[in-house]
Protein backbone atom coordinates (compact mmCIF):
# COMPACT_ATOMS: atom_id res chain seq x y z
CA UNK A 1 0.00 0.00 0.00
CA UNK A 2 2.77 2.43 0.90
CA UNK A 3 4.43 1.59 -2.43
CA UNK A 4 1.35 2.62 -4.46
CA UNK A 5 0.90 5.81 -2.42
CA UNK A 6 4.49 6.75 -3.24
CA UNK A 7 3.92 6.11 -6.97
CA UNK A 8 0.74 8.22 -7.02
CA UNK A 9 2.48 11.04 -5.18
CA UNK A 10 5.44 10.97 -7.58
CA UNK A 11 3.12 10.87 -10.61
CA UNK A 12 1.10 13.82 -9.34
CA UNK A 13 4.26 15.85 -8.81
CA UNK A 14 5.56 14.81 -12.23
CA UNK A 15 2.37 15.92 -14.04
CA UNK A 16 2.06 19.05 -11.93
CA UNK A 17 5.48 20.27 -12.97
CA UNK A 18 4.71 19.63 -16.62
CA UNK A 19 1.46 21.61 -16.38
CA UNK A 20 3.28 24.49 -14.74
CA UNK A 21 5.89 24.64 -17.51
CA UNK A 22 3.40 24.33 -20.37
CA UNK A 23 1.11 27.01 -18.97
CA UNK A 24 3.72 29.55 -17.94
CA UNK A 25 6.72 29.32 -20.25
CA UNK A 26 7.59 28.66 -23.89
CA UNK A 27 9.33 25.27 -24.07
CA UNK A 28 11.92 23.71 -26.30
CA UNK A 29 9.68 20.96 -27.64
CA UNK A 30 10.77 18.12 -29.95
CA UNK A 31 7.72 16.09 -30.93
CA UNK A 32 6.41 13.35 -33.20
CA UNK A 33 3.12 13.65 -35.08
CA UNK A 34 0.77 11.16 -36.70
CA UNK A 35 -1.67 12.77 -39.11
CA UNK A 36 -4.41 12.21 -41.66
CA UNK A 37 -5.18 14.44 -44.63
CA UNK A 38 -7.81 14.67 -47.33
CA UNK A 39 -6.68 16.36 -50.53
CA UNK A 40 -8.04 17.62 -53.84
CA UNK A 41 -5.79 17.65 -56.93
CA UNK A 42 -5.31 20.67 -59.19
CA UNK A 43 -3.16 21.49 -62.20
CA UNK A 44 -1.99 18.50 -64.23
CA UNK A 45 -2.67 16.14 -61.35
CA UNK A 46 -6.42 16.77 -61.63
CA UNK A 47 -6.37 15.32 -65.15
CA UNK A 48 -5.18 11.97 -63.79
CA UNK A 49 -6.49 11.53 -60.23
CA UNK A 50 -9.45 12.43 -58.06
CA UNK A 51 -9.50 13.28 -54.37
CA UNK A 52 -7.14 11.24 -52.21
CA UNK A 53 -6.43 10.37 -48.60
CA UNK A 54 -3.06 10.81 -46.94
CA UNK A 55 -1.46 9.45 -43.76
CA UNK A 56 1.58 11.27 -42.40
CA UNK A 57 4.43 10.92 -39.94
CA UNK A 58 6.50 13.90 -38.83
CA UNK A 59 9.25 14.97 -36.48
CA UNK A 60 9.43 18.66 -35.59
CA UNK A 61 11.00 20.97 -33.04
CA UNK A 62 9.42 24.06 -31.52
CA UNK A 63 12.05 26.38 -30.07
CA UNK A 64 11.66 28.52 -26.97
CA UNK A 65 11.12 31.47 -29.30
CA UNK A 66 8.37 29.48 -31.06
CA UNK A 67 10.26 28.90 -34.28
CA UNK A 68 9.10 25.64 -35.81
CA UNK A 69 11.02 23.25 -38.10
CA UNK A 70 11.36 19.58 -39.01
CA UNK A 71 10.53 16.81 -41.47
CA UNK A 72 7.17 15.52 -42.65
CA UNK A 73 6.41 12.45 -44.77
CA UNK A 74 3.01 11.40 -46.12
CA UNK A 75 1.66 8.43 -48.06
CA UNK A 76 -1.01 9.14 -50.70
CA UNK A 77 -3.78 6.78 -51.74
CA UNK A 78 -6.92 7.06 -53.84
CA UNK A 79 -9.29 5.04 -56.02
CA UNK A 80 -10.28 7.51 -58.72
CA UNK A 81 -8.03 7.39 -61.78
CA UNK A 82 -8.73 9.00 -65.18
CA UNK A 83 -5.97 8.30 -67.68
CA UNK A 84 -6.82 8.25 -71.41
CA UNK A 85 -5.52 5.15 -73.17
CA UNK A 86 -4.56 3.30 -69.98
CA UNK A 87 -4.24 -0.46 -70.75
CA UNK A 88 -5.87 0.13 -74.14
CA UNK A 89 -3.57 -2.37 -75.88
CA UNK A 90 -4.65 -5.13 -73.49
CA UNK A 91 -8.41 -4.91 -73.96
CA UNK A 92 -10.24 -7.33 -76.23
CA UNK A 93 -12.89 -6.18 -78.70
CA UNK A 94 -15.46 -6.80 -75.94
CA UNK A 95 -13.65 -4.46 -73.55
CA UNK A 96 -12.16 -7.18 -71.36
CA UNK A 97 -8.67 -8.05 -70.13
CA UNK A 98 -7.77 -11.73 -70.15
CA UNK A 99 -5.38 -13.50 -67.80
CA UNK A 100 -2.75 -16.07 -68.80
CA UNK A 101 -5.41 -18.81 -68.93
CA UNK A 102 -7.69 -16.80 -71.20
CA UNK A 103 -10.17 -16.04 -68.42
CA UNK A 104 -11.67 -12.61 -67.87
CA UNK A 105 -9.49 -10.84 -65.31
CA UNK A 106 -10.52 -8.37 -62.63
CA UNK A 107 -8.17 -5.41 -62.58
CA UNK A 108 -8.27 -2.56 -60.04
CA UNK A 109 -6.77 0.83 -60.91
CA UNK A 110 -5.66 2.98 -57.97
CA UNK A 111 -3.54 6.01 -57.07
CA UNK A 112 -0.45 5.68 -54.92
CA UNK A 113 2.27 8.17 -54.00
CA UNK A 114 4.22 9.93 -51.30
CA UNK A 115 5.64 13.32 -50.34
CA UNK A 116 8.60 14.16 -48.11
CA UNK A 117 9.32 17.74 -47.09
CA UNK A 118 11.67 19.69 -44.86
CA UNK A 119 9.72 22.62 -43.48
CA UNK A 120 9.97 25.52 -41.10
CA UNK A 121 7.91 28.38 -39.84
CA UNK A 122 6.60 30.24 -36.82
CA UNK A 123 4.10 29.60 -34.05
CA UNK A 124 2.19 32.80 -33.24
CA UNK A 125 0.83 32.86 -29.70
CA UNK A 126 -2.71 33.92 -30.70
CA UNK A 127 -6.01 32.51 -29.31
CA UNK A 128 -3.94 30.20 -27.14
CA UNK A 129 -4.25 28.83 -23.57
CA UNK A 130 -0.47 28.96 -23.03
CA UNK A 131 2.77 30.22 -24.66
CA UNK A 132 3.23 26.89 -26.49
CA UNK A 133 0.06 27.02 -28.58
CA UNK A 134 -1.37 29.23 -31.30
CA UNK A 135 -1.47 29.85 -35.03
CA UNK A 136 1.14 27.83 -36.93
CA UNK A 137 2.38 28.95 -40.34
CA UNK A 138 5.13 27.11 -42.21
CA UNK A 139 6.52 26.32 -45.64
CA UNK A 140 9.09 23.99 -47.10
CA UNK A 141 10.64 22.08 -49.96
CA UNK A 142 10.78 18.39 -50.69
CA UNK A 143 10.01 15.60 -53.11
CA UNK A 144 6.72 14.32 -54.54
CA UNK A 145 6.06 11.03 -56.32
CA UNK A 146 2.89 9.41 -57.63
CA UNK A 147 1.92 6.57 -59.92
CA UNK A 148 -0.95 4.36 -61.01
CA UNK A 149 -1.20 1.08 -59.12
CA UNK A 150 -2.60 -1.81 -61.18
CA UNK A 151 -3.92 -4.55 -58.92
CA UNK A 152 -4.74 -8.05 -60.23
CA UNK A 153 -3.88 -10.42 -57.39
CA UNK A 154 -6.51 -13.02 -58.29
CA UNK A 155 -5.21 -13.34 -61.84
CA UNK A 156 -1.83 -13.81 -63.44
CA UNK A 157 -1.42 -11.41 -66.35
CA UNK A 158 1.95 -11.68 -68.01
CA UNK A 159 1.89 -8.19 -69.52
CA UNK A 160 1.22 -6.59 -66.13
CA UNK A 161 3.89 -8.43 -64.14
CA UNK A 162 7.40 -7.33 -63.22
CA UNK A 163 9.00 -4.79 -65.52
CA UNK A 164 6.00 -4.90 -67.87
CA UNK A 165 3.90 -3.08 -65.29
CA UNK A 166 6.29 -0.13 -65.38
CA UNK A 167 5.12 0.60 -68.92
CA UNK A 168 1.65 1.38 -67.59
CA UNK A 169 2.10 2.94 -64.14
CA UNK A 170 2.85 6.56 -65.27
CA UNK A 171 5.51 6.97 -62.55
CA UNK A 172 5.99 10.70 -61.99
CA UNK A 173 8.13 12.62 -59.51
CA UNK A 174 10.00 15.83 -58.83
CA UNK A 175 10.64 18.72 -56.45
CA UNK A 176 7.68 20.07 -54.51
CA UNK A 177 6.97 23.24 -52.54
CA UNK A 178 4.84 23.02 -49.40
CA UNK A 179 2.72 25.42 -47.32
CA UNK A 180 0.65 24.96 -44.15
CA UNK A 181 -1.47 27.28 -42.00
CA UNK A 182 -3.46 26.13 -39.00
CA UNK A 183 -3.70 25.79 -35.23
CA UNK A 184 -1.26 24.01 -32.90
CA UNK A 185 -2.34 23.08 -29.36
CA UNK A 186 -0.19 21.85 -26.49
CA UNK A 187 -2.80 21.57 -23.73
CA UNK A 188 -2.15 22.49 -20.10
CA UNK A 189 -3.35 19.09 -18.86
CA UNK A 190 -1.34 17.13 -21.48
CA UNK A 191 -4.47 15.25 -22.61
CA UNK A 192 -5.25 17.07 -25.85
CA UNK A 193 -2.29 17.72 -28.16
CA UNK A 194 -2.94 18.22 -31.85
CA UNK A 195 -2.60 20.42 -34.90
CA UNK A 196 -5.07 21.06 -37.71
CA UNK A 197 -5.13 23.26 -40.78
CA UNK A 198 -4.96 23.65 -44.52
CA UNK A 199 -1.99 22.59 -46.66
CA UNK A 200 -0.86 22.72 -50.27
CA UNK A 201 1.80 21.09 -52.44
CA UNK A 202 3.07 22.34 -55.80
CA UNK A 203 5.03 19.59 -57.53
CA UNK A 204 7.41 20.43 -60.40
CA UNK A 205 7.43 16.93 -61.83
CA UNK A 206 8.01 14.80 -64.95
CA UNK A 207 7.03 11.32 -66.07
CA UNK A 208 9.97 8.94 -65.44
CA UNK A 209 9.18 5.99 -67.72
CA UNK A 210 10.90 5.67 -71.10
CA UNK A 211 7.66 4.73 -72.89
CA UNK A 212 3.99 4.15 -72.12
CA UNK A 213 3.36 0.70 -73.57
CA UNK A 214 -0.37 1.24 -74.11
CA UNK A 215 -0.25 4.60 -75.93
CA UNK A 216 3.25 4.40 -77.41
CA UNK A 217 3.95 7.89 -76.07
CA UNK A 218 7.03 9.15 -74.21
CA UNK A 219 5.46 11.07 -71.34
CA UNK A 220 8.23 13.24 -69.88
CA UNK A 221 6.93 16.78 -70.37
CA UNK A 222 7.12 19.14 -67.36
CA UNK A 223 4.07 18.97 -65.10
CA UNK A 224 2.57 21.12 -62.36
CA UNK A 225 1.00 18.69 -59.88
CA UNK A 226 -0.91 20.46 -57.12
CA UNK A 227 -2.57 19.09 -53.98
CA UNK A 228 -4.85 21.20 -51.77
CA UNK A 229 -6.29 19.81 -48.58
CA UNK A 230 -6.94 19.59 -44.87
CA UNK A 231 -4.71 17.86 -42.30
CA UNK A 232 -5.21 17.00 -38.66
CA UNK A 233 -2.55 15.37 -36.52
CA UNK A 234 -2.06 13.91 -33.07
CA UNK A 235 1.15 15.07 -31.38
CA UNK A 236 3.43 13.19 -28.99
CA UNK A 237 5.50 15.81 -27.14
CA UNK A 238 8.88 15.48 -25.48
CA UNK A 239 8.57 18.16 -22.81
CA UNK A 240 11.59 19.75 -21.22
CA UNK A 241 11.85 19.14 -17.47
CA UNK A 242 15.45 20.03 -16.78
CA UNK A 243 18.66 20.39 -18.84
CA UNK A 244 19.20 17.27 -20.98
CA UNK A 245 16.13 15.53 -19.50
CA UNK A 246 12.86 14.82 -21.33
CA UNK A 247 9.79 12.76 -20.67
CA UNK A 248 7.07 11.38 -22.90
CA UNK A 249 3.57 12.71 -22.91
Amino acid sequence: MKYWIFILFALQNFIGKAQFQVRDSALFDPHISLSFGYQTPAGDLANRFGNNGSVGLGFHIKSKKNWYYGLQGSYLFGNRVTEPGLLSNLYTERGEILDNQGQIATVFIQQRGWCLTANGGKLFNIWAPNPNSGILVMGGLGFMQHKIRIEHQEHEIRFLDGDYEKGYDRLTNGITAYQFAGYFLMSNNRLINFYAGVESFQGFTRGRRDLNFDTGVIDNAPRMDILLGLRIGWVLHLYERAPDQYYYN
